[in-house]
């Protein structure tokens, strides 16, 4: 089933548009690599999905049975949350808010579930260290289980492997995998390296403002897009 349609959906900046006529869906289990190049709208594209950016045109729906305290999100960081004085418990545990409730009062629940993503993200020797004292590969990882605390349906990643070494890179991708293939778990994730994440993503969405690829990996492997996109292609945020 599809737990997310797309249609039409375009966004801008003030005056300046950011996405153009976009339409794609999310199938049950999914796991989509969204591609493109520096300000092709790829943090948009999930900003405006989750609602934290207006569409200009458009639209994008959730299927019913799919709220949003069942989907998890991790946002590139800022200079304010690197900064953030809190445990690495006490992050991971916020997580749980999206699930509703009553404010800071946690269920016992809301703490195994915590400790659970702590274990998966090998935190336990630093989780009562402050988060502002962490290295920067290290605070993506305390991001991704605050994150995953509330992903029980649907995961959006942007960028999640910035500030990884090459083995957390990888555990990274091995955990996501896991998610989506044992979990089914699905996962709407932005890179700007399509050939590492295209061993693990089962479709590729290609972004250029407009939609200029959505399909299977593989079909994209053999387009033209790829071709050009990973021959010329110089990294970088969307």
């Amino acid at each position: 089933m599809n737990q997310l349609t797309c249609k039409n959906m375009s966004m801008c900046y003030g005056k300046n548009p950011a996405l153009e006529d976009v339409s794609f869906s999310v199938r049950t289990g999914d796991y989509i690599c969204v591609v493109g190049e520096n300000g092709s709208g790829k943090s948009t594209l999930l900003k405006g999905i989750l609602g934290l950016h207006p569409l200009s045109g458009g639209q994008a729906d959730f299927a019913t049975g799919i709220p949003k305290t069942d989907i998890g999100y991790l946002p590139q960081q800022t200079l304010i949350q690197r900064d953030f004085p809190a445990s690495v418990y006490e992050v991971v545990l916020s997580g749980c808010q999206n699930r509703g409730g009553f404010g800071f009062f946690y269920s016992a629940d809301d703490k195994k579930k915590a400790k659970k993503n702590i274990g998966r993200l090998r935190l336990d020797s630093i989780k009562t260290k402050s988060y502002r004292d962490l290295s920067g590969g290290q605070q993506q990882r305390v991001l991704l289980a605050r994150a995953l605390c509330s992903a029980r349906k649907m995961l959006f990643l942007d960028e999640p492997v910035t500030g990884l070494d090459p083995a957390m890179t990888a555990g990274m991708y091995d955990l996501l995998l896991e998610l989506n293939a044992g979990e089914n778990l699905s996962i709407i994730m932005t890179s700007h390296d399509v050939e590492t994440a295209g061993q693990y993503a089962n479709k590729i969405l290609h972004l250029e403002k407009k939609l200029l690829f959505f399909g299977s990996t593989d079909d994209y492997k053999n387009s033209e897009y790829s071709k050009k996109f990973i021959g010329g292609h110089c990294g970088g945020h969307g």
